[in-house]
């Protein structure tokens, strides 16, 4: 069930941003070097689906995410929180990532905003 827009400000004006366990909303393709690419169905309806890729190259939009944005997708398992994860990409990147906390959290609900990710607590 999809919660009202004032339900979920309710949700996060309670809830510490580091708390909250991102989970993705759709599949991902993941290169060699560990660069994700999003996959995000052109269409949604069953009859579109069915019909027009058959017609397309591709029935996904594909979007590509550089190093810092695919290592957070990658740990975005629906188990680790948005602290969690902070701290394992710092570990990984050190400074080259300074300042973490704000540039992790800005990009995960950027994420969020454009409807690549959802928050388990929303779900609930």
């Amino acid at each position: 069930m999809t919660l009202s827009l004032k339900r979920r400000k309710e949700i996060f004006q309670n809830v510490n941003t580091l708390d909250l366990t991102p989970v993705k909303l759709y599949p991902e393709e993941v290169s060699g070097e560990k660069i994700v690419t999003v996959l995000i169905p052109k269409f949604k309806n069953k009859i579109a689906k069915a019909f027009i890729p058959s017609k397309m190259k591709s029935a996904d939009f594909k979007v590509k995410l550089e190093k810092f944005g695919s290592a957070v997708w990658l740990l975005m398992d629906g188990k680790k929180n948005v602290g969690e994860i902070i701290d394992l990409v710092e570990k990984e990147f050190g400074e080259e990532i300074h300042p973490a906390d704000e540039r992790i959290s800005k990009y995960i609900f950027q994420l969020y905003d454009k409807n690549l990710i959802s928050f388990n607590e929303i779900n609930e």
